[in-house]
């Protein structure tokens, strides 16, 4: 009961941290890793060890599907290069560095439990550099990088987490070899995915109850993630493919009524996941602080600040060093004509914020928590990793933001302008299909209330530069949600003109996902609305 009550206290507390976090423009992160620290050092708490087989699939499983299905294909083909080279490159030369740097400082420590650390500490976390960023406005081709980056990271780290764990703690190799290995790996799980895809969005076709889908949500994250588990492919892989996959399917599956609350769920749980790692944490530390000598405590603590002064290095190094050798590659030529286009090629400011959003977050935690008992040097990877999350959140966290305004890197307005022609778009669709309608007096009041939409939708699209209008969330379906006596008919056919050409519009690529959800939001509440008048 006593360990119920500090996890309750604490979430409350988090729920307080976040709300601050908001008013003084900080990641929540930041704020809730101060407090899994301040955990560690209050006398009385009690000590409680989660299940290492619990932790990843508990921690990172709900997180990576809400993340994976907010992503854009069409933006993440474009920016394919640049988000390769921080999910490969990156990762690779922070394990290396971190791997060596800890084995410099202790000697005794195995390789595999070196890289082990290294992979632990080596994938960023989006989420903290996304609180900041979507406050400030930045333009929309960072975020596409370091959320896309997020999504990839994770799976070339864990898949080198787990060949390190399994050498350290029972000598295991794979026998085939590690790169027919990980060809395995990686096409089994992009066949899974797409398998278990199409078993999942059928059944949940059939799911009318609200709490029930969202139930059988969950429970398809985590099913996924240990399916994919005992079958030795990989779950990050599995997961991200997954999500992606029924995010192009899911709007024409899921009712408005269904996906709304669904979606407010998904929010809540990540949140609670988020803070609950570092409460579990917290836990850990006080445990392994209570078995520590004066001796043993000065080498944790020289280790992990180096090891967090490397991994906050190694990024900048990777970053800026490639973003300035496209820039070479993309000079004008000796005679005056322009390089080659080079899609990697950062400006040095935007180098510098992407270098900088280096923050580490749930999936290192839950990757040291995972560690089994075995594992050399368990204490001293636990205790490493922890630092080096509170150190990147605190450190760069709290300092980004004033960077983004000391380099005055604005928002290029793409997704604003996206959003605007999908709503013209959508609203010329829904004129169309109202004027198909037969039905006079109310139902051509309806579609008079589309056509006008439909004008200020275009003086808004063409006003290029201008802010769209504040009542813009609700111009797609404000024809809906304001005729309280149109005909039923007229407005049933619009509404699925809509979502039909709004489909249309990301399938082609003419927007992205950011803005197929703002404009999908917007006709989700004016079909609640309209559907509340109606019964």
């Amino acid at each position: 009961m006593e360990v119920f009550e500090v996890v309750i206290a604490l979430l409350l507390g988090g729920a307080a941290l976040a709300a601050l976090s908001r008013r003084i423009g900080a990641p929540y992160p930041a704020l809730v890793a101060l407090a899994g620290a301040g955990l560690a050092l209050i006398p009385g708490t009690p000590t409680l060890v989660l299940d290492p087989e619990l932790a990843l699939t508990l921690f990172v499983a709900p997180v990576l599907v809400d993340a994976a299905f907010d992503a854009s294909p069409r933006d993440l083909r474009a920016n394919w290069r640049p988000i390769a080279s921080l999910a490969l490159g990156a990762v690779f030369l922070t394990i290396a560095m971190v791997a060596i740097v800890a084995r410099l400082l202790v000697p005794d420590l195995p390789w595999a439990a070196a890289v082990a650390l290294g992979a632990i500490v080596a994938p960023p976390d989006a989420a903290a550099a996304g609180a900041v960023l979507r406050q400030l406005r930045p333009p929309h081709r960072l975020l596409v990088i370091l959320e896309g980056e997020s999504l990839f990271n994770d799976a070339s780290a864990l898949l080198i987490y787990r060949l390190a764990v399994g050498v350290a703690t029972v000598g295991f190799l794979p026998a085939g070899g590690v790169i027919p290995t990980l060809l395995y790996v990686v096409l089994g799980s992009i066949a899974l995915a797409l398998v278990l895809v199409r078993l999942s969005l059928a059944v949940n076709a059939r799911i009318q109850d609200v709490s029930t889908a969202v139930v059988v949500q969950f429970c398809t994250a985590f099913g996924v993630w240990i399916l994919a588990e005992r079958l030795h492919l990989s779950p990050i892989i599995t997961l991200v493919v997954f999500a992606m996959a029924a995010s192009r399917r899911a709007p024409e599956i899921l009712p408005a009524r269904m996906r709304i609350p669904a979606w407010a769920v998904w929010e809540v749980a990540v949140f609670i996941l988020n803070v609950l790692a570092f409460i579990l944490v917290g836990f850990q530390l006080k445990s392994i602080a209570a078995n520590l000598t004066p001796e043993t405590g000065a080498r944790y603590a020289t280790v992990a600040v180096a090891v967090c002064a490397v991994v906050i290095l190694a990024r900048i190094l990777w970053v800026v060093g490639a973003a300035a050798f496209s820039r070479w590659r993309c000079r004008p030529r000796a005679d005056g004509t322009p390089g080659p286009a080079d899609a990697v090629a950062l400006t040095p400011g935007a180098a510098a914020v992407v270098g900088w959003c280096g923050m580490r977050g749930t999936v290192t935690l839950a990757a040291a928590l995972a560690l089994p008992a075995a594992m050399p040097f368990r204490d001293l990877i636990v205790v490493t990793a922890f630092a080096a999350v509170l150190g990147t959140l605190v450190v760069q966290g709290l300092t980004l933001r004033p960077l983004l305004l000391y380099l005055r890197l604005e928002d290029d307005g793409m997704v604003e302008r996206e959003v605007r022609l999908a709503r013209v778009e959508t609203l010329r669709a829904a004129v169309a299909a109202a004027a198909c309608c037969p039905g006079a007096g109310t139902a051509e009041l309806v579609r008079h209330r589309y056509e006008l939409q439909l004008r200020r939708a275009e003086e808004d699209f063409a006003a290029d530069g201008r802010p769209a209008r504040t009542d813009g969330a609700a111009t797609a379906g404000a024809a809906q949600a304001d005729d309280r006596d149109g005909d039923v008919a007229v407005v049933r056919a619009a509404t699925d003109a809509q979502r039909q050409r709004l489909g249309a519009l990301r399938a082609d690529g003419t927007i992205g996902d950011a803005a197929f959800q703002q404009v999908q939001e917007a006709l989700d509440w004016a079909e609640l609305d309209w559907a509340q008048v109606v019964q």
